[in-house]
């Protein structure tokens, strides 16, 4: 019988070998680029909106398999949701990766392809990688230009990264 870690880990490479929604949204109503500095990341993430959900969604850039897999499996995941819906799983990634999985909302427990990512909690260097694309797309519904790791986007305050 397979683990069900093993699933987790076997999802994960599948979105890193065949990333799904790799490519640009060409009328795309929102974008940001993403940059992690440490680890060299770095994403464009394109989107269409309409009536307070996300139509389409795009990424391209060049990241590790972490990275990518995050991107791949995020995109997935929000196309054809609200953007309230979208607000709150942004938050429930960030909780899985960064181990505070007690305060997962109703509506995203159990979740899967969150599940996926519980792991990367242990690996505290990797959870820049894979928060990268919920930041980015959650820069990219503010309006902003780009989002980084680093900052007050660290993730994982304390890790030793420098403020701006």
């Amino acid at each position: 019988m397979t683990s069900p870690n093993a699933l987790y880990n076997q999802l994960i490479l599948e979105h890193n070998k065949k990333p799904r929604n790799y490519g640009k949204v060409a009328d795309a109503t929102h974008h940001s680029e993403g940059l992690n500095p440490l680890c060299g990341d770095h994403i464009w993430l394109t989107a269409r909106l309409s009536q307070d959900a996300i139509d389409e969604i795009r990424f391209e850039g060049q990241s590790c398999a972490i990275c990518q897999a995050s991107a791949s499996i995020m995109t997935t995941q929000v196309k054809g949701k609200s953007i309230e819906s979208v607000k709150t799983l942004v938050q429930d990634f960030r909780q899985v990766v960064t181990g505070q999985t007690d305060s997962i909302s109703s509506e995203n427990n159990g979740n899967r392809y969150l599940q996926a990512f519980s792991g990367i909690a242990n690996l505290p260097a990797r959870v820049k990688c894979a928060v990268l694309p919920w930041h980015t797309l959650q820069a990219a519904l503010s309006g902003e230009a780009s989002s980084s790791t680093e900052g007050s986007g660290d993730p994982v305050p304390g890790s030793g990264s420098p403020a701006p």
